[in-house]
């Protein structure tokens, strides 16, 4: 018989049986598809930046999971990129740099009002500040603070601590520690409580770095709350945040010139501003006419922060637009209509006069401020930029947004209905076109809205953990003319999935990797994304998992759906395997890759392969493996397989090897029926 060509179409297909996609790709991980042909995809590098605060954290280069990434560069040329975490908010300058804590203070003390207590032989401080606002996990930097008379001396208070717990509304417990962050033991002599100077300049309240419905009645311990949270007693009501849906912290940021904006959902308007020195990063500062922060302002008198009274104090997204320069929030409070200044109201969209982030008061006279507010659906999830509009998602239509000059300014157009979108970060632009993850489908809009067809749409949403959604987000990779989604499996409470779409070759694959935030940036050279450890990686960089300071092996493999290899009721039998690889790219000495045959009876049956293990029995009448070892130079492999149908299958687990497949080849012969 002639040789059997192991052609199969590009993209995997999980929308039928394996045997019925006859000729495709069944399965894979870590794999990507250029021109038709399958190749293992590249590696990752971390980044060698660490925090400036002496409180490093326990892993990682910053603290908490961070899911948003922004990348622009200054006039001077500083390559900057803002990383909003759940517990801080970091600017980092160029690669490699340090990751500036920029976290915006919520409040800042008067001389003295706070005190510490100390216990003999303990390292828990417990801090007296009335109404203090502070959660488990918050940030605090004291100063001003004396020695408490022993080992708790003036240089462990004066510094930056976490909130530990929370004993009520104004008193907390942080841990001592010196400099070093080595822990420090009262003793006898600390009976100070760190003077009439001390201050406490508190950070905004850290949030949640996962979706999680908070238990009501008889939350914590027997009858109460003891953890993180001050105590109550039987039949006490929780506290706030108990008993309901606690939303994970999701960051929206935009740079307005060379400055930057940035909010958390449902939180203030903040704006940064770059120094001339690319080694003083200051903090975020509120946007707010109010704004009495004694660290506000770095450069003389001038309180640029502060804004006229109608700037929104609640904002669940923001934006810049690039053409016209407003600034635009999105489901934010409305100081001048039926709604209290503390009322969010979802549904409603403001924007700032042009080319001026500080103006929002409307005034057909003297400004472009206004405001509207979209009918279909209970929210704004998100909005993108795209070519001259802005489109905006609700939980149930999508809008397009434009700009029409005064005296209506922006006008809103109702694109479609009953239009989902999974999550705030869960859409991209790539070419005029935007893609998005739906609670149940893809879609796209190329100026009108589509189901985008998808050869892997039940197997991503059939295995889905849609509790979490809010932490799925999408991102690019244009090198590779790819849309990456990442989201938890059914299983999972943190990503652990992704699924492309090459919107070049129209086609889709996916795999298994932890992810929290992505950046696909010119600027950097390569796509940026953000770990669950905490570490930000560069992707397409090298071709090994560089997470660690020890790169390790990436296992990527592929697997073809079911082909016949017998005729009729005879079964097949493989005896020979001529591979076509290619190794280019490696830097192994002697790159390899596995091959292995699947064959099975029927389509019903299990594949059967040999064990590598010799002492226990085979599944095949046959003493040789079905994996076989491929490197640059094999001409051919003597394999032993038999049976009606077959998968083929590639894969690798070295460390330096990259590989592409082409067109390999099997020898079959006709065998028996049993």
């Amino acid at each position: 018989m002639p040789l059997k060509e192991l052609k199969f179409r590009p993209g995997i297909n999980r929308e039928g049986t394996s045997l019925s996609n006859e000729g495709g790709w069944f399965d894979g991980d870590k794999i990507r598809f250029r021109s038709g042909n399958a190749e293992k995809i590249g590696g990752w590098t971390r980044d060698t930046g660490s925090t400036n605060s002496a409180l490093q954290p326990p892993t990682g280069s910053f603290w908490g999971t961070c899911r948003s990434i922004w990348n622009w560069v200054t006039l001077s040329f500083f390559n900057l990129a803002g990383l909003g975490t759940n517990l801080k908010f970091y600017i980092q300058n160029g690669v490699g740099g340090i990751f500036y804590d920029v976290t915006p203070l919520r409040e800042t003390t008067a001389a003295g009002a706070v005190t510490f207590a100390a216990s003999n032989g303990s390292s828990t401080i417990t801090v007296t500040d009335t109404a203090h606002g502070a959660v488990a996990g918050d940030f605090v930097t004291y100063s001003g603070a004396v020695s408490l008379g022993g080992n708790i001396t003036a240089a462990v208070l004066n510094q930056e601590y976490r909130v530990v717990t929370v004993l009520s509304s104004s008193t907390y417990t942080i841990t001592a520690r010196d400099t070093s962050n080595v822990t420090v033991t009262a003793n006898a002599s600390d009976i100070g409580n760190g003077g009439a100077a001390t201050i406490g300049a508190y950070q905004i309240n850290t949030g949640s770095d996962i979706g999680t419905i908070a238990p009501g009645w008889g939350a914590g311990g027997w009858g109460g709350v003891t953890t993180g949270y001050p105590s109550t007693g039987w039949g006490s009501p929780a506290p706030d945040g108990l008993g309901i849906t606690v939303q994970l912290r999701l960051w929206s940021q935009a740079n307005y010139g060379e400055n930057l904006i940035i909010n958390p959902r449902g939180g203030a308007l903040y704006y940064w501003v770059v120094n001339a020195s690319p080694s003083t990063f200051d903090r975020a500062q509120i946007l707010s006419s109010t704004n009495t922060n004694t660290q506000a302002s770095t450069s003389g008198t001038e309180a640029w922060w502060q804004t006229d009274a109608y700037c929104p104090s609640l904002c669940n997204f923001v934006m810049v637009s690039d053409t016209s320069r407003f600034v635009l929030a999105f489901g934010c409070n409305d100081p001048t209509g039926t709604y209290a200044t503390t009322d969010l109201d979802p549904m409603q969209i403001r924007w700032s006069d042009q080319e001026n982030i500080l103006l929002w008061g409307p005034n057909l006279a003297s400004n472009q401020a206004g405001d509207l507010r979209l009918s279909h659906g209970s929210q704004i999830i998100t909005a993108l930029q795209s070519r001259q509009e802005i489109i905006v998602w609700t939980d149930a239509a999508i809008y397009s947004l434009q700009y029409l000059g005064p005296p209506y300014v922006w006008g809103s157009q109702l694109l479609a209905d009953n239009i989902s979108i999974i999550s705030q970060n869960a859409a991209v632009a790539v070419n005029n076109i935007v893609y998005w993850m739906g609670v149940d489908k893809f879609y796209m809009y190329s100026g009108r809205v589509e189901t985008l067809p998808s050869a892997v749409r039940s197997y991503v949403f059939n295995n889905m953990n849609m509790t979490q959604s809010d932490q799925f987000f999408a991102g690019t990779n244009e090198g590779f003319s790819e849309v990456w989604w990442f989201y938890c499996s059914a299983g999972s409470t943190v990503i652990d999935r992704y699924v492309i779409y090459n919107h070049l070759e129209r086609i889709w694959y996916y795999g298994s990797m932890e992810r929290t935030a992505w950046c696909d940036s010119p600027l950097r050279t390569n796509p940026m994304a953000t770990t669950s450890g905490n570490v930000l990686v560069y992707h397409e960089n090298g071709i090994n998992d560089g997470e660690t300071n020890t790169p390790v092996p990436i296992n990527a493999y592929i697997q073809s759906s079911d082909f016949d290899i017998g005729e009729g009721h005879n079964f097949g039998f493989v005896w020979r395997l001529i591979p076509d690889i290619t190794f280019n790219g490696s830097n192994a000495n002697q790159p390899y890759a596995y091959m292995t045959m699947l064959p099975r009876a029927n389509p019903g049956a299990n594949y059967t392969t040999t064990n590598n293990n010799p002492s226990v029995q085979s599944t095949q009448n046959y003493t040789s493996q079905t994996q076989y070892t491929i490197q640059q130079f094999t001409q051919q492999v003597y394999v032993r397989a038999r049976g009606r149908q077959m998968a083929f299958k590639v894969s690798s687990d070295g460390l330096g090897s990259q590989w592409q497949i082409g067109v390999n080849r099997l020898d079959v012969r006709p065998d028996g029926r049993r």
